[in-house]
């Protein structure tokens, strides 16, 4: 997709603005503790005593308590409360209006003060909420401290807390960190005295096509409520802006839900992933400079998901070629700025993805606005993950969530499915374990999904013994990964497909070390018989004991994932009654629960690492999912590879052209047509001889008139090596003040060992700082070799850094900068 089109379409995000809204994201600081009493946030201001204790940092919003530790190898993430303070000036321009703080999202239980005064609480760290602080605010205005220690501002205090809680979902056993913090944007708004709580747009269209409705209806604030009639006016616009429909009328401001109007629209112009055209629904409340004004994107589709077969949108079959979503990234853990989200979700449409279940929880406004508007079908669901079930408290956390998330995400087209839950038949929060407990409140929440929307199906992942309760149900199928191998795949799939309603497979794949290759990737699968099934069991993500199986016995290597990808892709080309999949994840996230993972804590599925970096598996989605013309050779962060003098060694292009042609130092080796078929790389591969050092790579694919290419060079090892004896430290780059260095390990003959995985941990003595905590493969202190080398960043002071790599075993080594 052009660059042009992407920008054009993330101006049409589906936006529901109030109609003054400010994001708070300067002035604040925070500390990482609690204190005595909210006192304790206002005191050292209105002292203004240099000795208060504790210490606040400033820091800007969005902002996550586990930025870095998360991913900090050898102790656990932090998991209390944390204390944010800022000063707000208030000045609502609307007679009688109300001032808000309205929050995208918070972890995971939240207290907000004016000055000493509480004004509200939260529990749940991904549903939006709003906090009412008119009263306080004018009460506070009229004291003395106002004018006099704050100089006309308003202190503003907020608690968070992440602490751990069997009484609140997700469970802690989750395979992903339940952040703490402010992470997500927060919002002062201002409000007219007439002003819509919730205004639900339902876009509905026949399967043909060729007749839409739209019905609007609005929730007013209470505070709103009146005995005599307002105006209201509805402006409908095409995707092109173009006025297609409009309304005017009065109404009475009551309680409840209030029905607006319903447009009826004759071959309304269809939303669907290759053109995500959005009408645009422009709402006013009111007269004048003191009316209400709201927003709204929305879509005309039909959704089906075919009993006992495939998906089809606007009536035809669609294949949902799909991911999944972490709120996680490098750096900054949760808290991810609009602009980050914006670059992961354009990543992910350039790999080809037509579908992404967010996974596991209600996820960022800006999320769904940017499936809307580059064409990602969603699956989102509520936290309910693991554990098992807990009591009224639990449960009645679990009901508002669910409430929350179809209310406040109700208008976005990209929506197909609410998920109830994940992975509800795994143990451990409660001494009972009970499947007929667990059936009932499954059934409660099935019951209320679709009581609070009727249009969109239900669906849970991975609880067999609640498959019959919910409207889409996926197994657990990890075919060459947790168990069986990657060729299971199709037949274990068509046998979970038989057993259920609808069927929909989220969450395949496997780890991939980036930066680590094999010659030999799928050595590990002789150890592992066929047919012996493909789903995930208790104990399986060990990377100790248990029966033989690729997360176990594999090499973790970018090639084996490779391999397993390619092949479930081309045969899912093949599944004509497949309604889709969803690859777990599209990118690397941090998880308490895999400690002794290649790079600590790091679930590595993604097929790009934490902060972006593409895997060598992202071109083979984009080999099979992408129209534009490309090429990829296999092998770009693969420095070394090693074999015999002459023995011919497997070339591989991923290209979703017609046919590609490789050079190999100049000497063509022929053209090849493209096949899905022909695995792997859908035919593109080639056995050809390296030179012994230095190889250059070079591949022209063509596409009609089009051509691509893509190249790579390499050095070819033909000496053997022995156990590793020895690291060597050297500076590999100095860029912007930006250092590189890289730790190798060699044998006892100066041989590079190419299949070395020791662990090695770097540390900085003097001036500087390295660039860990990262959660990347290059970007954390503690992290396995791959293929006999590790590197990281660092900032240096010349003359005054010292980088030290040590690993079990071996020799520290130093290196003065």
């Amino acid at each position: 997709m052009k660059v042009k089109l992407i920008a054009f379409l993330l101006l049409l995000a589906n936006v529901a603005l109030a109609q003054r809204t400010t994001r708070l994201n300067t002035g604040w600081e925070f500390v990482r503790q609690d204190l005595g009493g909210v006192w304790e946030a206002v005191r050292p201001v209105v002292a203004g005593n240099p000795e208060s204790v504790p210490l606040w940092q400033s820091v800007t919003l969005p902002h996550c308590f586990n930025a870095h530790d998360a991913v900090r190898p050898d102790q656990n993430y932090y998991q209390g409360p944390g204390w944010y303070r800022t000063q707000l000036t208030v000045q609502n321009p609307y007679a009688n209006g109300r001032t808000r703080l309205h929050f995208e999202g918070a972890g995971q239980k939240t207290d907000v003060y004016i000055n000493t005064t509480k004004v509200g609480s939260h529990v749940g760290g991904y549903d939006e909420w709003t906090v009412d602080i008119t009263n306080a605010v004018a009460i506070f205005q009229q004291t003395e401290a106002y004018q006099k220690q704050f100089n006309g501002r308003i202190p503003l205090s907020i608690r968070c807390d992440n602490s751990r809680d069997l009484e609140m979902i997700p469970s802690d056993l989750s395979d992903f960190n339940v952040y703490g913090g402010l992470y997500r944007y927060l919002n002062l708004e201002y409000l007219p005295a007439v002003a819509v709580e919730r205004l639900a747009a339902k876009a509905e269209v026949d399967a043909a096509g060729k007749t839409g409705s739209l019905t609007l209806k609005a929730t007013f604030l209470e505070s709103s409520l009146s005995t005599t009639e307002t105006p209201v006016s509805v402006r409908l616009l095409d995707p092109q802006g173009k006025p297609v429909g409009k309304y005017q009328g009065r109404l009475m401001v009551k309680a409840g839900e209030v029905e607006l109007h319903q447009f009826v629209l004759k071959n309304p112009r269809l939303w669907s992933p290759d053109r995500p055209q959005l009408y645009t629904v422009q709402l006013t409340v009111g007269n004048g400079p003191q009316a209400y004004q709201q927003t709204n994107k929305v879509g005309f589709r039909h959704s089906e998901f075919v009993e006992h077969g495939p998906y089809k949108l606007n009536g035809q079959r669609l294949l949902l070629r799909g991911t999944h979503r972490h709120e996680d990234h490098a750096g900054v853990a949760a808290a991810m700025t609009e602009a980050m989200i914006r670059e992961e979700m354009v990543l992910m449409k350039r790999m080809g993805v037509n579908f992404i279940r967010l996974g596991h929880y209600q996820q960022s406004r800006i999320v769904l606005n940017l499936c809307d508007s580059l064409g990602i079908l969603v699956w989102e669901e509520i936290p309910w993950c693991r554990g098992g079930l807990g009591g009224p408290v639990y449960q009645a956390q679990a009901k508002r969530m669910l409430r929350n998330m179809v209310q406040q995400h109700y208008n976005h087209p990209s929506i197909i499915i609410w998920g109830l839950g994940n992975e509800n038949d795994w143990p451990g929060d409660f001494p009972e374990f009970d499947k007929q407990k667990i059936r009932a409140f499954m059934t409660e929440l099935n019951d209320l999904s679709h009581q609070f929307d009727r249009s969109r199906y239900t669906a849970i992942r991975r609880c067999d013994f609640c498959k019959d309760i919910v409207d889409v149900y996926s197994p657990s199928i990890w075919a060459g990964w947790y168990r069986g191998i990657y060729t299971d795949y199709k037949e274990v799939t068509e046998k979970e497909f038989a057993g259920v309603k609808r069927f929909l497979h989220v969450e395949w794949g496997g780890d991939s070390h980036a930066g680590r290759h094999s010659e030999t990737p799928d050595n590990a699968l002789a150890k592992i018989t066929a047919g012996q099934g493909a789903d995930e069991r208790a104990g399986d993500a060990s990377l100790f004991g248990g029966s033989a199986r690729v997360s176990k016995d594999g090499d973790w290597s970018e090639s084996y994932l490779c391999n397993l990808v390619d092949w479930h892709l081309k045969e899912q080309e093949t599944m004509p009654w497949l309604s889709g999949t969803a690859y777990w994840p599209f990118k690397d996230f941090s998880t308490p629960v895999r400690p002794d993972n290649p790079v600590p804590y790091m679930n590595q599925k993604g097929v790009v690492e934490r902060d972006f970096t593409p895997k060598e598996a992202y071109y083979v989605f984009q080999s099979y999912w992408t129209t534009a013309p490309m090429v990829h050779l296999y092998g770009h962060s693969w420095p070394v590879r090693w074999g015999e003098a002459g023995e011919l060694k497997m070339v591989k292009v991923y290209s979703n052209c017609a046919e590609a042609e490789l050079f190999v130092n100049g000497k063509s080796y022929g053209v090849k047509k493209r096949n899905s078929q022909d695995f792997p790389a859908a035919g593109l591969h080639w056995n050809v001889p390296f030179a012994p050092g230095e190889n250059q790579l070079r591949v022209v694919a063509s596409q009609g008139k089009q051509t691509v290419q893509d190249h790579i060079s390499f050095r070819y090892q033909t000496q053997k090596w022995g156990k590793p004896t020895k690291l060597v430290l050297s500076k590999i780059a100095d860029t912007n003040g930006q250092t590189t260095v890289e730790v190798k390990l060699y044998d006892a003959q100066g041989v590079q060992c190419l299949d070395a995985a020791n662990w090695v941990e770097f540390s900085l003595v003097g001036a500087g700082q390295l660039h860990d905590d990262l959660g990347t493969s290059s970007g954390s202190r503690k992290v396995q070799a791959y293929n006999g080398r590790a590197i990281i960043c660092l900032e240096a002071q010349p003359g005054k850094t010292a980088v030290a790599v040590q690993s079990p075993g071996l020799e520290t080594v130093l290196l003065m900068l």
